[in-house]
């Protein structure tokens, strides 16, 4: 398994929602009730994929780990 281009590429993805974050706050238009909803799904989409990764990397750590004591 690539972690590093999965790594990559999740990368890209926060990145994006990092941008998507400053064009929320950035919106003086909306009020504070406003940007905190929506605010939410990207805060959870970033924990998420945050998660992913970690939860990826230790799968293959242990999948490796396996291989070895065989």
């Amino acid at each position: 398994m690539d972690i590093e281009f999965i790594e990559s590429k999740i990368g890209e993805i926060i990145t994006e929602l990092e941008k998507e974050v400053m064009e929320v706050l950035a919106d003086e238009a909306l009020g504070k009730g406003d940007t905190n909803i929506r605010m939410k799904p990207l805060a959870s989409t970033k924990k998420i994929l945050t998660n992913a990764i970690e939860s990826i990397k230790m799968v293959d750590k242990l999948a490796k780990e396996e291989l070895e004591e065989c």
